[in-house]
């Protein structure tokens, strides 16, 4: 069974074991706070990896559509965990900045690097223009959704004074909207949001696989958000950085690098068509749906409260991610320079944010 395993499924299966091993160990033993937080950190992205990896063949059993879906249930445990770990230990700062951090990180950092390297290797890609639209339609819906409440409090309007229930109302019609968009998800429109098999590099797994190892998966990503987060505070004192950034940064790539190095792959192979839709669905699940359970679940755990009442930098930069990403994919062709644009405007983010 475990033959059906492609030398990358093995490479990251192995190596989320073996650092997951090492960060339980690191914390037992009462480490250095930045090993612990550099292993946990690898540890991450790794089961963040093979979390996806196990959705997308779990979902292969139910159709195209169906897997769409269950990633967007699924696929975004390991960011759910260090949401809630994160907030039980009072890293709103951290956390606000993590989730916007994985939108910036796909919609300018993936994207840019996958548009640069298959515009080199390939002159100018085309791809079908409908997914991204619809992507781009549901994106601006969303970010417009995050902004109200923030620009609610700064205009000093009757709302701003219920920030924690207009939060709430916003979350839950957000994932009305999210429940909305899943026929469509499943619907022949979106059908290129799953890639073929020879383009993700490895055959179909036999199915008590696919649930054995995301059964797996998903409870080291528990244990590795809790030693991750525990780790996160001392190590950003140690390191003189700011919960601003780190969260922007460090934890949004920790959540999400490994397991989108696949869009960049599938521009790198000329198979723009499928890689947009997995680089831009990801982004998507995050603004429709992970944003907003958290939002919730920050009023049922107890801890720290999740509002969606943000500092105006992270909501412009979000609106400027969201738009030049847009108007990237809206014609349906792209050209290395321009992701060299979206590589530089992520740097530039970044830079903003160093000194919190």
């Amino acid at each position: 069974m475990l033959s059906t395993l492609s030398r990358r499924h093995w490479t990251i299966l192995l190596l989320a074991l073996g650092t997951t091993v090492a960060a339980g160990l690191l914390t037992a033993l009462a480490a250095s706070p930045v090993l612990t937080f550099v292993v946990a950190a690898v540890a991450l992205a790794t089961v963040a990896a093979l979390v996806s990896d196990a959705t997308e063949q779990l979902g292969s059993y139910l159709g195209p559509g169906a897997t769409g879906v269950l990633q967007s249930a699924l696929g975004n445990l390991p960011e759910l965990f260090v949401g809630v770990f994160s907030l039980r230990a009072g890293l709103v700062t951290v956390i606000q900045s993590a989730l916007i951090g994985s939108i910036l990180a796909n919609n300018l950092l993936v994207l840019g690097l996958a548009v640069l390297i298959g515009g080199r290797r390939h002159g100018t890609q085309r791809f079908a223009s409908g997914p991204p639209r619809m992507i781009a339609t549901l994106m601006v819906l969303a970010v417009s959704a995050l902004i109200i409440p923030t620009a609610a409090v700064a205009l000093h309007e009757p709302a701003g004074q219920h920030a924690e229930a207009l939060s709430v109302a916003v979350a839950l019609i957000l994932l009305v909207v999210f429940g909305a968009s899943i026929p469509v998800s499943i619907g022949p429109a979106m059908v290129s949001s799953s890639p073929p098999e020879e383009v993700t590099d490895g055959r179909r797994w036999p199915l008590p696989l696919a649930v054995g190892l995301l059964l797996l998966a998903g409870v080291g990503s528990a244990f590795v958000s809790d030693w991750f987060v525990d780790a996160l505070r001392p190590a950003i004192e140690l390191l003189h950085i700011s919960e601003a950034f780190t969260g922007l940064v460090i934890v949004a790539i920790a959540g999400n690098a490994v397991e989108n190095v696949v869009g960049v792959q599938l521009f790198a192979r000329n198979r723009a068509d499928y890689g947009i839709s997995v680089i831009l669905n990801s982004p998507l699940q995050i603004a429709l749906f992970l944003i907003p359970v958290l939002v919730l679940l920050s009023f049922l755990l107890g801890g720290a409260t999740l509002t969606l009442v943000m500092p105006l930098l992270l909501l412009t930069v979000l609106a400027l991610s969201t738009a030049v990403s847009a108007l990237i994919t809206f014609d349906g062709e792209s050209i290395w320079i321009e992701g060299v644009a979206l590589i530089g405007l992520y740097a530039i983010v970044a830079a903003a944010f160093w000194w919190g």
